[in-house]
Parts: structure tokens; C-alpha cells; sequence
């Protein structure tokens, strides 16, 4: 387990061991574990300039100014939009960190596009977004870093006959999961230099079940109801651990050389083992406390690339941006 206290050191270092003016992306930032990582970023950042997109355009206002009260010197740029939809993102300069969070539990419904909402929010959109930001990370100077809040280390079988998992049941979250780690591994293929790290949040307050009306998800909410507040990890350490796994050099790029990790490395802090089970390897599924997936997540991982299920997955959502764009990705 990486300590609060060693997060909480290297985070205090963004500003003097970091380049000044950082660019930074945040998708799902108007609530929750976005809206928290985007606050530290603001409060440790020298003279960030923050994009953050979501469809509410007052908690826009509100995020907008407590940044601004936070560090005055930064740049904070609300983007009002569905991100379930894939017709989003026009940026021309280039990028250090994407940083995505979007979600719902609400299933069996579809977006304008035709894309389960589940799926899109968690798989298809941050695909997109990647595939569209990428040019701009490989051009930033430092750090290049692109993380995924979703479910990392929960990694399962993926169901190659329904990747948008309309029939899955309790075993979604796995294939969703290896759906967003395996998209990591295709683009870190293509652009060495940026690394990927893919992360379960744990337990933390957010809005992610705004919406979820079916039986099963308010027998949940009535638990966390009475339960969560014992176990809820508290929304400021979970956004000064999401800053780490998007600052610190124990998550570098495959290609990364000194200087351009992230904020170095305290003494008895190791590089974090990558998804092939190597140290520093560029794609990394981790948990909450930012230890790296187990042995049992690796072999899942590798089981699904020796059955071409990469290939599949990608020729598939290629597939889904042409029908819905009109064009090959």
C-alpha cells in the first residue's frame, strides 16, 4: 500500500519538481472523485490550465470559482457537454494528463447513438477521447499521463459477442474493466512515451448512481445508506491519491526518460509493475491504495491476448466510431 503520507509528500512536490503551466483534461469532473482530483490538481499545480467537461454548467460556475480561490494563478475551462457521446473534444494544444471518471449505474438504456450508456460512459467515450487527445499528449514536453477510474485489478473475461454487455450480469464489471485495460495496451502501442494507468477508486461518495432506478440498485443505495459512512474512503484522500496516480513517476511511460515520469520517486517508493508484469512497463491496472493488479489479473490479461481478443475489441470499436462518426477512426 502506498501511505497517505507519501501521497501527500509527492503531491506537495507537483509545483517545484513539475513544469509550470501543465494541461490537464478532466472528464466527469462536475461531482465526485473528478471534481476532488481536479481541486488538488488546482491547489498543487503551479499555474495549471485546467479543462474540465460535464453537462451541468452551474456546478461548472461553482467548480470554476472555488479553483480559482485555491490557485488564483491557474486557468479553469468548463466544457458543457454529454461525454456519453462520442461527438466531443476539440482541443489544439498539447496535453500532460487526461484524467476521466465518467459513469452511471443506470443499464439497459441507450444513448442518442445507439450505445448502451453503461458501456459508453465507461468504455466507448474514453476510448474517444484518448484516440482524439493522443496527438496532443505525444506533443507535451514532461509528463504524459492518461488515467481511468473505473475498476483496475478487477479485470475478468471479456464476452466477445456483446461488448457493450446487454446480457452480462454479475460478471460486467470484469469484462467492462478488461475492455478499458486492453484499449490502454492498443494505445500504448502507438504512443510509447505516454503511460496508462487504469484504477478502482474503492469505496467514495459520488454521484455515479444518479439516475439507477432498478430494484437491485436501490436495495444497494439504501445499504450505503446506512453503511457508508463507515467505510467510505473521505473524498480529499481519494483526490490526493488520484493526483498521485496522475503525478508520480512510479507510474511512468514504457519510453519515459528522466525527467518526464513525474514527480520523482521518495526513497523506499518502487516502480509500480505495468500489466505484463513488469516494473515501469507503461500500462498499469491498479487499486485504490495504488498497488499494482496480482498475479491471478495478469494471467486473465494475458489469456485474453493470446485469444486475439485485443484485435477483436479493437476492430470492433473501430467498427462502432464509423457507424457513428461516418469515418474510420
Amino acid at each position: 500500500m502506498v501511505s497517505l503520507s507519501v501521497v501527500e509528500a509527492s503531491n506537495s512536490r507537483i509545483s517545484s519538481t513539475l513544469p509550470h503551466d501543465l494541461v490537464a483534461v478532466f472528464v466527469g469532473a462536475t461531482n465526485g472523485i473528478g471534481e476532488t482530483t481536479l481541486k488538488q490538481f488546482a491547489k498543487h499545480a503551479s499555474k495549471p490550465r485546467l479543462y474540465f467537461i460535464g453537462r451541468s454548467q452551474e456546478a461548472g460556475d461553482r467548480i470554476t470559482t472555488e479553483c480559482k480561490t485555491l490557485n488564483v494563478n491557474g486557468e479553469y475551462i468548463f466544457i458543457k457537454a454529454d461525454v456519453s457521446l462520442i461527438h466531443v473534444v476539440d482541443e489544439k494544444r498539447p496535453i500532460n494528463i487526461l484524467f476521466m471518471s465518467q459513469g452511471t449505474l443506470i443499464t439497459h438504456t441507450k444513448t442518442s447513438e445507439d450505445l448502451h450508456l453503461i458501456a459508453s460512459l465507461a468504455y466507448y467515450s474514453r476510448a474517444r477521447f484518448i484516440l482524439n487527445l493522443l496527438p496532443l499528449l505525444r506533443r507535451a514536453t514532461g509528463l504524459r499521463r492518461v488515467v481511468s477510474v473505473f475498476a483496475g485489478g478487477k479485470e475478468g473475461p471479456i464476452d466477445t459477442n456483446d461488448f457493450q454487455g446487454w446480457k452480462l450480469g454479475l460478471s460486467a464489471r470484469g469484462h467492462a474493466s478488461s475492455l478499458i485495460t486492453l484499449s490502454h495496451e492498443v494505445f500504448a502501442k502507438k504512443a510509447p512515451e505516454v503511460s496508462f494507468v487504469h484504477d478502482f477508486p474503492g469505496p467514495v461518495k459520488s454521484g455515479i448512481g444518479r439516475g439507477a432506478k432498478s430494484a437491485p440498485m436501490l436495495v444497494l443505495k439504501a445499504v450505503l445508506w446506512v453503511i457508508g459512512p463507515f467505510i467510505y474512503i473521505p473524498n480529499q484522500e481519494s483526490g490526493e491519491r488520484h493526483l498521485y496516480f496522475a503525478t508520480s513517476a512510479r507510474y511512468p511511460a514504457s519510453a519515459s526518460e528522466d525527467g518526464d515520469s513525474g514527480v520523482p520517486l521518495q526513497d523506499g517508493v518502487d516502480t509500480a509493475r505495468g500489466t505484463d508484469g513488469k516494473a515501469g512497463s507503461g500500462i498499469y491496472s491498479i487499486d485504490w491504495d495504488g498497488e499494482s493488479a496480482g498475479k491471478k489479473v495478469e494471467e486473465t490479461l494475458e489469456k485474453l491476448r493470446k485469444e486475439d481478443v485485443t484485435e477483436k475489441l479493437w476492430n470492433h470499436t473501430e467498427e462502432e466510431f464509423e457507424r457513428i462518426l461516418g469515418q474510420k477512426a
